[in-house]
């Protein structure tokens, strides 16, 4: 066995505790990824959470479409409902109105005079001279016009109007869409490429039928912007427009509502 002399030993004894007094050499820095590891699957949690939450058990990029079609088709069901009842009780007003303006002369003048206004107010049907117009989509092919976007190729709420104003500027007495009999307040509405009236839903093509010199409407319809705009895109994407002046057209009753919500005195 071998040993070290006395010297030598406290020597590195005394190295080893000035070693211990000196600071300590700074540790290297942590790389940036090291730190940034965690905050991004902190936040991926984060984002994944809220998902599920919003989700609630449902996929978020599901096409909502058929949900769409099927509350319109509830809709109508119950627009539909609601007509047949309202029917009835029209019918009922009526035969208790005539029942009892057989013994009440008041109630009688107040429904003859009821009566008279009625065809002003469109709630009979009409017939006589006019025009009928007709928008409709253009063909499905894509060999039809290839850089048309899906707008470009349907009618759109804006070309019905323009029609059903330029018809009543031009003297229109009456007229119906889709064979159902609109008034100056009746509002038209597109739902994608279909049309919204009354409660119920309209796939083109639209027809447009109005009584009136038909020489007029047809020189309202020429000289109305919104339908000279829809003929250019008629040229330009094949849609479908067709005007006809016709010696008898026939337009039927109003059979909507007739509540206002809100009217004014003329002055």
């Amino acid at each position: 066995m071998e040993y070290t002399s006395g010297a030598a030993s406290w020597q590195k004894v005394l190295r080893r505790a000035g070693a211990g007094l000196l600071p300590r050499r700074p540790r290297q820095r942590r790389p940036g990824w090291s730190i940034g590891v965690p905050l991004i699957a902190a936040a991926a949690g984060l984002l994944f959470t809220t998902s599920a939450t919003t989700a609630d058990g449902t996929a978020l990029r599901e096409d909502r479409r058929p949900q769409l079609n099927q509350l319109i088709e509830d809709r109508r069901e119950q627009v539909a409902g609601s007509e047949r009842r309202a029917a009835t009780l029209r019918g009922e007003v009526e035969q208790r109105t005539d029942a009892l303006a057989d013994s009440d002369g008041p109630i009688k003048a107040q429904r003859d005079r009821a009566e008279g206004g009625l065809q002003a107010a469109g709630f009979t049907p009409l017939a006589g001279p006019g025009v009928t117009v007709e928008l409709n989509d253009a063909p499905q092919s894509d060999q039809a016009h290839p850089d048309a976007s899906n707008d470009d190729l349907v009618v759109h709420q804006g070309d019905v109007q323009a029609v059903v104003n330029a018809l009543w500027a031009g003297g229109a007495e009456a007229m119906s869409i889709m064979n159902v009999r609109v008034l100056a307040t009746s509002a038209v509405r597109c739902v994608g490429n279909t049309l919204l009236l009354h409660g119920r839903v309209y796939s083109p093509p639209f027809k447009i039928v109005a009584i009136g010199d038909p020489a007029a409407l047809q020189q309202a319809l020429a000289s109305s912007e919104g339908v000279r705009l829809f003929k250019d895109a008629v040229d330009d994407y094949q849609l479908g427009y067709k005007e006809e002046a016709v010696s008898r057209v026939t337009v039927p009753a109003f059979e909507d509502s007739t509540a206002l919500r809100s009217a004014t005195v003329p002055r």
